[in-house]
């Protein structure tokens, strides 16, 4: 698979996907512009390296190919504006009759297009179009079917750019130093099961919370009170736990299972009452992970500990965060919820690598490719 930097951009037109899939507020004014400054890089190459014409191209929010307002690009064009200090012409649509000759080029939201999730090749023929060379950045959709990530290499001359590169390296666990420990979270098991599996394949030590710590006690024959857990994996659950890699927490905080701001307190994970329900681990389990984790060389850490977004059932996820945050060893996060977490507290300086992409970094952490990185390399033969 080539890189950018394999290309001769002078006097070329380039076609690049980024991943400028912002959180808005609302009043539709992004929150976190992190995903924009981590494209940075490969639009300064491009440019830097005698590109022609560079037109950038990204969805946003989920408009289900529909022209949505609150979904436009303006802002998303000022913003980059602002931090490339260059100028950029944002077009009407992703689909235009005539392209600028020159410069930089926002293309409006390729979702309000159902061609785009749809991978059409046509609508992707078209995009193909407007350039000479096709560059993709956008980690956070390379797992997607998508026409501006999947379709389109059958139709130009392609790479991945810095920042995909830079995921790729830095989330191959085969090149990870050992002792290797992976902290997994999340709601849902049946979403983890690949991801666990593959840890518990290559990583010394799994340490798991969240939400799914309920199928696993639940698959060892342990009451859970109303807590939610996947019934249908509870085999799955029940083959993992010979695996003496696996760590589950020992204590869990529970709340009243109609009103869960009422009786809060910490129970041992064998003593769940029947009408409580679990939403984040316990204090001695914190303390456990914390003893664990202390002996790694590289952590990788991928979902939240309880329900975070609900104080007071967000301190094993703050904890852990601060506490990893100081570690001397290599950090990596594998995108999602838990990036959210460390940005909020300030801490992502502290963190080895972060990635830009929660899905993504799910199947690559599991041990999948990325189906449009797939897609690339084999046009590209």
């Amino acid at each position: 698979m080539k890189t950018v930097k394999e290309f001769d951009l002078n006097d070329k037109r380039v076609l690049l996907r980024v991943d400028f899939n912002l959180p808005l507020d609302e009043n539709g004014e992004i929150t976190d512009d992190s995903r924009i400054k981590a494209a940075i890089p490969t639009i300064n190459y491009i440019m830097d390296h005698g590109a022609k014409q560079l037109i950038i191209m990204s969805h946003l929010g989920e408009p289900e190919g529909k022209t949505d307002e609150r979904l436009k690009m303006d802002k998303v064009s000022e913003r980059l504006i602002q931090l490339l200090e260059r100028s950029v012409y944002k077009t009407k649509d992703c689909i235009v009759k005539r392209m600028p000759t020159d410069g930089i080029i926002l293309l409006e939201n390729l979702r309000f297009h159902k061609e785009e999730t749809d991978n059409n090749d046509e609508f992707a023929k078209k995009l193909a179009s407007y350039a000479d060379v096709y560059i993709n950045d956008a980690f956070g959709v390379s797992h997607r079917t998508h026409a501006s990530v999947h379709a389109i290499t059958k139709f130009l001359p392609c790479g991945i750019g810095l920042l995909v590169e830079k995921e790729l390296e830095n989330l191959d666990i085969n090149k990870m130093k050992k002792p290797i420990f992976a902290l997994l979270g999340g709601a849902k098991l049946k979403t983890k099961i690949p991801l666990i599996q593959n840890m518990l394949a290559k990583a010394d030590k799994v340490l798991v919370g969240g939400g799914m710590i309920f199928t696993f006690y639940a698959a060892n024959s342990l009451k859970i009170g109303e807590s939610l857990f996947d019934k249908d994996y509870l085999s799955n659950a029940k083959i993992m736990l010979h695996n003496e890699s696996l760590i589950l927490p020992t204590d869990v905080v529970v709340a009243d299972c109609q009103n869960p701001s009422i009786d809060i307190r910490t129970v041992s994970c064998k003593e769940i009452p029947d009408k409580s329900i679990g939403l984040d681990i316990g204090e001695g389990s914190i303390e456990q992970f914390k003893t664990i984790l202390r002996e790694a060389v590289t952590i990788i850490w991928n979902g939240p500990m309880g329900y975070y977004e609900k104080p007071p059932f967000d301190k094993a996820t703050v904890e852990m965060a601060r506490f990893i945050a100081d570690l001397d060893c290599v950090k990596i996060v594998g995108g999602g919820d838990t990036v959210e977490v460390i940005h909020k507290h300030g801490l992502e300086d502290k963190f080895t690598f972060i990635s830009s992409g929660g899905g993504a970094a799910l199947e690559l952490l599991s041990g999948k490719g990325l189906v449009a990185l797939k897609a690339m390399e084999e046009n590209q033969r």
